[in-house]
C-alpha cells in the first residue's frame, strides 16, 4: 500500500497521526488515553524515543517522535500494537457502554484486510512528515 506518506529517514523527528478506524471516538474516555500517554512514557524510558510533543484528540493522536536507534518504523508498529492491544482489552473488560459497537466496528474493519483476525483498532498508515526545519518544528506543535 503506498499512501504516498513513508519514512524515509529512520533517524530523523517525523510528525505522526495515528486514526482509530472508522473514526471512533475511543479517547473521549480517559482510561483510554491514560493507556497512550502510558506507553509514550515506557517508549521513552525503554525504547529510545525522544518525544517532542503529543495531542490526543477523541478519535486519533498526533506526536512528533524520534528513534535515538534510527529505526521509528518499528517504533511506530509497537506503539500502535501494544496501545490496540491494552486498549481492546480494556474495551472488552472494563465497563464500557459502547462496547458492542465498538467492537463490531473493529471487526468489521479486518474484512478488508488479512493483517488482524478479530479487531482492527488504527487505520493503516500514519501520515508521517519528516520535521525539515524549525519552523515546521514549531508549526506543529502550536
Amino acid at each position: 500500500m503506498n499512501e504516498g506518506y513513508v519514512i524515509r529517514d529512520q533517524s530523523l523527528p517525523h510528525f505522526i497521526t495515528a486514526t482509530i478506524v472508522d473514526w471512533v471516538d475511543v479517547f473521549s474516555r480517559k482510561n483510554y488515553r491514560d493507556v497512550v500517554i502510558e506507553c509514550f512514557d515506557f517508549c521513552i524510558q525503554n525504547k529510545g524515543m525522544i518525544l517532542y510533543g503529543y495531542v490526543i484528540m477523541s478519535n486519533h493522536i498526533h506526536f512528533i517522535a524520534q528513534s535515538k536507534d534510527g529505526k521509528l518504523s518499528d517504533l511506530i508498529r509497537d506503539f500502535k500494537k501494544f496501545t490496540a492491544k491494552t486498549i481492546l482489552d480494556k474495551i472488552q473488560t472494563e465497563p464500557e457502554s459502547r462496547r458492542e459497537w465498538m467492537l463490531e466496528r473493529f471487526e468489521l474493519a479486518t474484512e478488508s484486510h488479512s493483517r488482524n483476525k478479530n479487531f482492527q483498532f488504527w487505520q493503516y498508515g500514519n501520515h508521517p512528515e519528516e520535521i525539515y526545519t524549525n519552523k515546521f518544528m514549531w508549526s506543529k506543535l502550536d
